[in-house]
């Protein structure tokens, strides 16, 4: 079988001839290249390139089925230093602002700078937000899907990323992260007044290109975790977009997947009631306190876990022996392997060992046809 009938396989509830290894290179490939430390066998190549010869396959996460387009608001940035970006939106609602930062070395590593301000800052910002929502078209790419597809080939299966639900959009990228829980307090009224506005953009502008457009697996859902959106807030905020959502897109033979890089041990139960069929990026111990173990036996193979393997056990002080045993109580925890695409949580990151990459490789190869036993 090749990874794309491997995926396939799994997305249909059947079992492959071995498991899938689908990791993703992007971050230490992009670093690796601009600090000059490629290894030699991969200079000059390109991250598909690499990823065929360290995996035998392609991650695949680059296809998209809309495209979003901001209008009649006036778009202002400057940079106050050469490691800050503040961009300035001017609606008639009035004027909101985002501020990134970076240091010179994320930016010698070529890792993005992080939002340090967002839009919401004041109560008087959630009028000027709630406007663009309102401003923001949503427009089909359903051609550039299927080109992409097509270019993924036999080595993969695309996941494609089409955002997040409105009230963790709202934590996350508009409030913060720091400040959400103040604002739930002080601004109900406005919190839950712009959640029902991003409710209602992402069921008539969103929700059509996740059940009309050609791809199949659909990301639609960010980090949620036991500490951010533990199951009060999941139960009362989250779980009903999905209730009305997720049976829609399994009529429509969708598979609705979240990318779960974070610790979701209390939550188990409220992500697979929302109709989640993957937990993509699944993060287990070390990286976070939730096991591998945990969620096997929380989900058994009704929510497929595609995952595994923590990106710092690819890396320093993590010593070879402690990974090796680490992937070995992996095969014995997902035996006989139903439900189950080994994946790097979240991403290969600059200080990974690749050479540990390519033993997996070699692992999956060696010991990971079905049944595992």
């Amino acid at each position: 079988m090749t990874d794309r009938d491997r995926i396939l396989a799994i997305l249909d509830g059947k079992t492959p001839d071995r498991i899938p290894w689908i990791p993703r290179l992007q971050i230490w490939y992009d670093a690796a290249r601009k600090t000059g430390t490629l290894p030699d066998e991969y200079r000059g190549m390109s991250l598909r390139e690499v990823e065929r010869a360290v995996f035998g396959g392609t991650a695949a996460r680059n296809g998209f089925v809309y495209r979003e387009e901001l209008r009649d608001v006036e778009i202002r940035t400057h940079r106050p230093n050469e490691m800050e970006t503040v961009t300035e939106y001017v609606t008639p609602a009035g004027t909101v602002s985002t501020r990134f930062r970076s240091t010179a070395r994320l930016r010698g590593q070529a890792i993005q700078d992080a939002q340090v301000e967002f839009l919401l800052k004041r109560r008087e910002d959630y009028r000027a937000v709630e406007y663009l929502i309102e401003h923001t078209r949503v427009t089909p790419a359903y051609d550039e899907y299927e080109q992409y597809e097509r270019e993924v080939g036999d080595e993969g299966y695309p996941m494609v990323n089409c955002g997040d639900c409105p009230f963790h959009h709202w934590m996350r990228a508009l409030a913060g992260y720091d400040q959400a829980y103040f604002h739930l307090q002080d601004y109900r009224g406005e919190v839950e007044r712009l959640l029902a506005v991003l409710t209602e953009h992402a069921r008539a502008n969103v929700w059509p290109h996740l059940l009309d457009s050609p791809a199949r697996l659909i990301m639609h859902g960010h980090h949620l975790s036991s500490q951010m959106t533990p199951p009060r807030l999941f139960e009362r905020y989250i779980l009903p977009y999905y209730e009305e959502l997720s049976p829609q897109m399994r009529r429509r033979g969708k598979v609705l997947a979240l990318h779960a890089d974070n610790d979701t041990r209390l939550i188990f139960s409220q992500i697979e009631r929302a109709g989640f069929a993957v937990a993509e990026c699944f993060a287990t111990a070390p990286l976070v306190e939730t096991t591998l173990a945990e969620a096997r036996a929380a989900w058994g193979d009704r929510v497929i876990v595609f995952g595994g393997v923590p990106s710092v056990i690819l890396e320093d002080p993590y010593t070879d022996e402690q990974f090796e045993r680490y992937l070995d109580e992996l095969l014995r925890t997902i035996a006989p392997g139903r439900a189950f695409i080994l994946g790097i949580a979240d991403n290969a990151m600059p200080g990974t060992k690749i050479e540990r990459v390519r033993r997996v490789t070699e692992i999956v190869r060696q010991r990971g046809t079905y049944p595992i036993s």
